[in-house]
């Protein structure tokens, strides 16, 4: 068992980076009390066409020109170490969809221009790019979406396939010529859900140079018993089942966390998980209801609390090295052989 200020300082002085924030309204108190370096955050929404995604990633730019901004842009590798210098947060702005591209190959350079790092090729249902984990069939990638990875490589922008089928998370990770990420998943061999990896896909996305970003969402983590809600031994399960897999150099951490502050941020996530969610983890949520706090386990619900996860990692016997590649390490380094810096 560690001591909670060996962990601690530990986690103070690594680089932290999180896989995933799913929605922001702006606020980073919660990513800086958890002493977090740097979030890939959704900063559109999965719905959006390509005006809206324009509006909201240059609403996200001007919020980083105001007086006091707790945020840094990310650009490359080294941004996100000057963040931790300079006791902001990285933001890595990305998406959890593709659909902002349509079929025009020529946006991703565009939006890669704003600021944009990280594109999932898909959410859950099928796009131009190729089939998502909720589709009833697997047919992989498009022709078109076989484009957009070679030029998402060429112009330095993550490829993450958390959400997508089988056969297309697969088919990128054959294709590209860069490591490809799972910002924010688990593996169904524990948990056989659509929204997991098998470890066929694990080890594709490890044999690209990749990584996977294991989440301590609840509905990615639960065993299906409505009397049992998920704990952090689900998470920590998933991290030694990959690390086993593939290799701690290839574990990495997605919580699917929101930072938010605002009523209407708040009230917003909830419908989010109300709306969207059904099809994925609606047994979860009717088992254990909508709020944000539900979602997650106890002691780990919001990221203030990062720190408890660097201390479940150690006291689950993985040693100081491994933890601080898994929390942020690992990230930091793959990100900086796709984007440079």
């Amino acid at each position: 068992m560690n001591s909670s200020a060996q962990s601690q300082a530990l986690h103070d002085r690594s680089i932290v980076i999180d896989g995933l924030i799913y929605f922001s309204d702006g606020d980073a108190s919660d990513l800086l009390a958890g002493g977090v370096t740097a979030a890939n955050v959704t900063v559109s929404d999965y719905r959006a066409d390509p005006q809206r995604a324009f509006d909201e990633v240059c609403e996200w730019r001007e919020r980083l020109r105001q007086p006091g901004c707790p945020w840094k842009l990310v650009l490359n590798a080294d941004d996100i170490v000057a963040a931790k210098a300079q006791g902001k947060v990285g933001l890595i702005m990305g998406w959890q969809s593709m659909r902002p591209i349509e079929d025009r190959i020529e946006r991703i350079e565009a939006f890669a221009a704003l600021g944009v790092r990280v594109m999932q090729l898909t959410y859950n249902e099928a796009n131009y790019i190729g089939d998502a984990c909720l589709e009833a069939r697997n047919s992989g990638l498009t022709n078109f979406g076989i484009e957009a990875i070679a030029r998402m490589n060429e112009v330095g922008v993550a490829v993450d396939l958390s959400h997508c089928g089988e056969q297309t998370t697969l088919d990128a990770a054959k294709y590209s010529k860069k490591p490809v990420l799972l910002t924010h998943a688990n593996a169904s061999a524990l948990q056989p859900r659509k929204r997991n990896k098998s470890d066929e896909a694990i080890k594709a996305v490890a044999n690209s140079g990749g990584m996977i970003g294991i989440s301590v969402h609840g509905f990615l983590n639960w065993e299906g018993d409505p009397q049992r809600p998920p704990s952090m031994e689900g998470f920590i399960s998933n991290v030694k089942h990959v690390g086993k897999l593939v290799g701690y150099d290839h574990v990495g951490i997605g919580t699917d966390y929101p930072s938010v502050r605002s009523y209407d941020a708040v009230r917003h996530v909830i419908e989010m998980g109300e709306k969207f969610y059904a099809k994925s983890g609606g047994d979860f949520s009717r088992a254990f209801g909508h709020s944000v706090k539900a979602r997650y386990p106890e002691g780990f619900d919001s990221a203030r609390k990062m720190s408890n996860i660097t201390a479940a990692l150690l006291d689950a016997g993985i040693n100081e090295s491994d933890v601080e590649k898994i929390i942020g390490g690992n990230f930091l380094r793959i990100l900086g052989e796709i984007w440079g810096g």
